[in-house]
Parts: C-alpha cells; sequence; structure tokens
C-alpha cells in the first residue's frame, strides 16, 4: 500500500487533494508556534520577526478561511504573503549567519542577530518561518485551482 501511495504520479495527485488544507495547518501552526514562543517561553521578538508575523498571521487566517470559501486569486493572494515572509525570513536567517549584512533595520535592544535556538547547526527561527512560507508557496501552487 506505502508502495503505490509513494509513486511519484499517485503521491503528487494526493499532495494535491489536500495542498489547501495542509497549507492552512503548517501556517496555523507557525503562528501558534510564534505566539508560543513570544507569549510563553518569552522570547521577544525582533523587528524582522514581527515582519514575518505580519505576513504569516493574514496568511494563516486567509488560507483557513479559503478551505471552506473559494476566493478567486486564493494563489495569488498566498503566494504574493508567503513570498514577501519568505524573504524577510530568508535575510532573517542570513543576518543571523553574517551580521555583518545588517543594513540598519534592526534595533540594539532587540537584535535580529541574536540566535534564542538553533538545532542541526542551521535550525532557527527564521529558518523555519522561510520553511513554512517556502512549503505554503509549493503546494497553492501545485493545487488544482478553482474553476
Amino acid at each position: 500500500m506505502l508502495a503505490r501511495i509513494f509513486k511519484a504520479n499517485n503521491f503528487l495527485a494526493e499532495v494535491q487533494k489536500i495542498a489547501l488544507p495542509l497549507a492552512a495547518l503548517i501556517t496555523t501552526t507557525a503562528m501558534l508556534g510564534s505566539l508560543y514562543f513570544s507569549e510563553i517561553v518569552n522570547y521577544k521578538p525582533c523587528r524582522l520577526c514581527w515582519y514575518q508575523r505580519s505576513a504569516m498571521y493574514p496568511l494563516a487566517i486567509f488560507l483557513i478561511i479559503a478551505n471552506f470559501k473559494k476566493f478567486r486569486f486564493t494563489k495569488h493572494i498566498a503566494v504574493l504573503l508567503a513570498s514577501i515572509g519568505g524573504a524577510v525570513s530568508a535575510y532573517h536567517w542570513f543576518l543571523e549567519r553574517f551580521p555583518n549584512l545588517d543594513a540598519g533595520v534592526c534595533d540594539a535592544k532587540l537584535p535580529c542577530e541574536f540566535i534564542w535556538f538553533e538545532n542541526f547547526g542551521f535550525v532557527t527561527l527564521s529558518f523555519m518561518a522561510f520553511t513554512a512560507f517556502f512549503a505554503t508557496i509549493v503546494l497553492v501552487t501545485i493545487r488544482p485551482s478553482d474553476k
């Protein structure tokens, strides 16, 4: 059974069927995760974190609603928000690696280069946000359009 599911054509067809709910799940998890880290663990979000949230939160809410109500431009809106958030996340991750790239965007009191935690030598909060944005772009792009 698993071999049948994971054949390339079958796998893509199965993912296409659940692409929108999966994108909503990913973005909602990212949104709730950011709230958990800031409100419960007390990580203080920097300016770039807030910019990423400004893209992720409406994206999550929009994708949840899009699962129940068909919008003409679902793909366009989702890709736009995820691209903006993904670009900020990528810049943030590079800034964590190379602090001299800071173009004066960050605040000295809450520096964007500060890494709250890191796994596997590269997975930080900004990397996880980038992954969520990228996955959203892929999922809404492969999803069949609403007619």
